[in-house]
């Protein structure tokens, strides 16, 4: 490190982490700033949740397998790193999920959207809802607007759609994004687009039925669930992790786990140690891990904002990935997947049709299936876990889809306190931590924990600590 040159070290190499490394690698060139940057690792491996498994002409997805496209930093990113070439799209032929209800795969409602239609003829056809549910659910109409200023996702449902549309769509649907408990879960931090739904039309359906006007179109991906908008690489997720870290070669630290940070007496660096004892000085300081382990390193530098950090709670979850031939499955997999209320009593939030939902995650005349089981099953928590998630999981799947013969392969991933849960007040915690943060100096916090779960989000998120930490130590 020569006189001239500064340090930047990122804690977390998950795809925040290798995002806001790479921007301050890539920024700090195209300005002129001498800087050494550092991407430590507690693990053998970068990434996070996202890893890719090609196994016999299977392309295995252990965590996403996907991103949205509406949020323009994943794209972007990808621009950059120049891979546009191996994005793909969804299957167009299969552009509809199911949800389960008594033990059956139903149909979602072409043009409903999470908790509401958006198309009257296919709502009023489906038997996923009650006479009495419809009509519930058709009052959403009438209702009169509500200014409280949060309000969980399951209260917000209830009021405008009713229990029904709670229970059989809304709850599985949310369930399947964020392995979260809707009846805590912050509307105005997770789905602030039904706020502004409410707001500007006083209706969540007028809204719908407004926005299907205004596209001038009657496609499923009008007001339902946006198919087309849902973007991977044709050889799997890791393609996005491989590209970041091959443009930070030599950056990245592997079994680098940190166990507190100290300022300098200077107040102007940081000393990071890591558990081995060994001390690294830098000059800027981005911690990019989930707000548990942030909160445990933070402890001695800043307790309030430890102890806030810790204040948001995460979940566990674990996919299973099952193998078959197409054969010996009685069901016509015509969709993406499927999900399941909690009031169907089952350890599955959902299934994903992988084989379907993209192309070539499967050899001819084989099929993928990905399995989701979130923190209220049973099986997680019992041991031995990786037997008893399999046994549970694989015996509601090929119940559901009648699949009579055992699978090829399955894979257990399990993810532990992996996804960070965004409760009711959400948003003002995070600006009391944001404000904490502020004020240490060259400091910066980036994650899921805060304004989104999504990888495009958690790009957004590295992105823009890097872009904090560089601008306040840009050269007069």
């Amino acid at each position: 490190m020569t006189h001239a040159q500064k340090r930047a070290i990122v804690i977390g190499g998950g795809i925040t982490g290798l995002s806001a490394a790479y921007r301050l690698k890539r920024e700090s060139e195209i300005r002129g700033m001498p800087l050494e940057v550092i991407l430590l690792e507690a693990s053998d491996k970068v990434g996070g949740v996202i890893r890719t498994e090609h196994r016999d002409g299977f392309i295995i997805e252990h965590g996403p397998d996907a991103f949205i496209s509406t949020k323009p930093w994943g794209k972007a990113l990808c621009e950059e790193l120049d891979i546009t070439d191996k994005l793909i799209g969804t299957n167009p032929k299969v552009r509809r999920s199911f949800v389960v209800r008594k033990g059956k795969l139903l149909p979602v409602p072409e043009g409903f959207y999470m908790m509401a239609p958006g198309a009257f003829i296919p709502f009023l056809k489906s038997p996923i809802f009650s006479l009495m549910g419809k009509l519930r659910i058709a009052c959403d109409i009438f209702i009169s607007r509500k200014t409280d200023d949060d309000e969980s996702v399951a209260d917000f449902v209830r009021r405008r759609l009713g229990n029904e549309a709670f229970e059989r769509m809304a709850q599985p649907m949310i369930g399947g994004i964020y392995t979260s408990d809707a009846e805590n879960l912050s509307l105005k931090a997770t789905f602030p687009r039904f706020l502004e739904m409410e707001r500007e039309h006083g209706s969540i359906i007028k809204a719908l039925l407004a926005q299907k006007r205004n596209a001038k179109q009657t496609s499923r991906d009008t007001s339902g669930p946006r198919y087309s908008l849902f973007m991977s690489f044709d050889t799997g997720m890791q393609t996005l992790v491989d590209a970041l870290a091959d443009n930070l070669s030599g950056c990245i630290r592997f079994h680098a786990c940190v166990a507190s940070i100290q300022q300098k007496e200077q107040g102007e660096g940081w000393h990071v140690c890591l558990q081995d004892n060994e001390i690294l000085d830098t000059d800027l300081l981005c911690i990019a891990l989930p707000a548990p382990q942030t909160s445990k390193i933070l402890q001695a530098v800043s307790p309030t904002l430890a102890e806030k950090l810790n204040a948001i709670p995460y979940t566990s979850s674990a996919t299973v990935n099952l193998a078959f031939r197409r054969e010996d499955m009685a069901h016509p997999l015509n969709g993406m997947g499927f999900v399941v209320p909690i009031t169907e009593r089952l350890n599955l939030i959902g299934c994903s049709f992988s084989s379907i939902k993209f192309e070539n995650r499967a050899p001819e005349e084989y099929v993928l299936l990905r399995a989701f089981v979130g923190k209220t099953a049973n099986v997680i928590e019992e041991s031995p876990v990786q037997n008893k998630t399999v046994t549970t999981v694989l015996k509601e799947v090929t119940e559901l889809l009648e699949i009579t013969t055992k699978p090829i392969f399955s894979i257990l991933s399990q993810h532990s306190q992996a996804m960070a849960q965004y409760q009711v007040g959400h948003q003002s915690l995070v600006r009391e931590i944001e404000e904490h943060a502020e004020g240490l100096t060259n400091f910066a916090l980036a994650g899921n924990a805060y304004h989104g779960i999504g990888i495009p989000d958690c790009i957004h998120s590295g992105e823009r600590a890097a872009l904090e930490l560089l601008d306040c130590n840009q050269p007069m």
